[in-house]
């Protein structure tokens, strides 16, 4: 799968001059019209615009309808092309729907959020939230390109660069002791968003590469999501309460971090590390103990479990980590009081 970061101007031009489509239609969100159309319209040949509502909750087979309807309508053919302008919602359910659409058409992803340029968009992952639980019907299929351009960034809120920030710090945790080390003593505000993003596209590129339907190395990439995705899941209809999914996975690191700590894979000056960097940039996520057994009950429906055994992906080391590790509710119920002080 190749991953061109170049300015969006380049690099549509350049793959625009080597393909010939039938038709191309654009899926945006409310925000990514507003803010990210205008910046690569002008590089696109005729094309249609499909809009859909923002946010995870939208998530859903309801949008994908919409969006299949669409498609439908404007009378796409099997050599068309769908470009998902947006951030990891847009990036799923558009390579989602395009997979599915007539049994797959082309797509290329264009993220336009820290997270998806540095996650969601690399991998060939694609789904939806289904019954309240995250990503759970979904297929794996690579798109024909991902574009990445820092300048979307620039369109971003703070809350929107901390949350793919997460993503970042994850990476480093599971394949790059110097990184690490380099990345926990500089200000979120400080950091080299442009040599980050590089660096994690190419973490990721490698291990996907490696399992590309994540069998096994893949899964590494999953340190932090086991109770991050509960966490994002539990608040997900909170209304107000509702994290952004690296709010959620920076308390998911912390958490699994110190069920690595229990299992001795690494020792507490590691864990003190972590969670002190990861608070400061984060802060906490307030968990109610009253609400602790209702979260980890989502992770039963973890898609690395083996039946009924929870798997998750846990640190044995800065830079190294382990897979299919069994944890058990005891443990994610201490760590998750841990995280939370009780």
């Amino acid at each position: 799968m190749s991953v061109t970061i170049s300015p969006i101007s380049d690099s549509l031009t350049q793959f625009f001059a080597q393909k010939n489509y039938s038709k191309v239609m654009v899926l945006v969100d409310i925000h990514t019209k507003k803010h990210c159309y205008p910046l690569v319209k002008n590089f696109l040949p005729a094309h249609k615009v499909i809009t859909i509502k923002a946010g995870e909750h939208f998530k859903n087979l309801d949008t994908c309808q919409q969006i299949w309807e669409e498609m439908t309508k404007n009378e796409l053919d099997r050599h068309a092309l769908l470009i998902n302008l947006g951030g990891g919602v847009i990036g799923d359910m558009g390579g989602f729907c395009a997979s599915t659409y007539k049994r797959g058409i082309d797509f290329i992803q264009i993220p336009t959020t820290l997270l998806s340029q540095v996650d969601a968009s690399v991998g060939g992952k694609l789904g939806i939230d289904f019954q309240g639980f995250k990503n759970h019907i979904g297929v794996f299929t690579l798109p024909k390109t991902v574009l990445i351009d820092d300048v979307f960034l620039k369109t971003l809120p703070q809350n929107e660069i901390r949350s793919g920030f997460a993503e970042i710090v994850k990476h480093c945790l599971i394949r790059d002791k110097s990184k690490w080390n380099e990345i926990k003593t500089i200000d979120l505000e400080n950091q080299n968003l442009a040599e980050l993003i590089q660096h994690s596209v190419e973490i990721k590129q490698q291990v996907v590469e490696e399992d590309p339907t994540e069998k096994g190395l893949r899964k590494i990439l999953n340190f932090g999501h086991t109770l991050g995705h509960a966490i994002e899941t539990f608040f997900l209809d909170k209304g107000n309460e509702r994290l952004l999914h690296g709010e959620a996975i920076a308390a998911g690191m912390i958490a699994e971090a110190y069920i690595s700590f229990t299992k001795k894979l690494i020792d507490e000056s590691t864990l003190m590390q972590i969670e002190e960097f990861i608070f400061a940039v984060y802060g906490s996520v307030k968990i109610r103990k009253e609400d602790m057994e209702a979260i980890v009950k989502l992770t039963l429906q973890d898609k690395k479990n083996i039946g009924k055994v929870v798997k998750a992906s846990l640190l044995d080391g800065i830079g190294s980590c382990k897979y299919d590790v069994a944890i058990n509710k005891s443990e994610m119920l201490k760590a998750l009081n841990y995280y939370s002080g009780y």
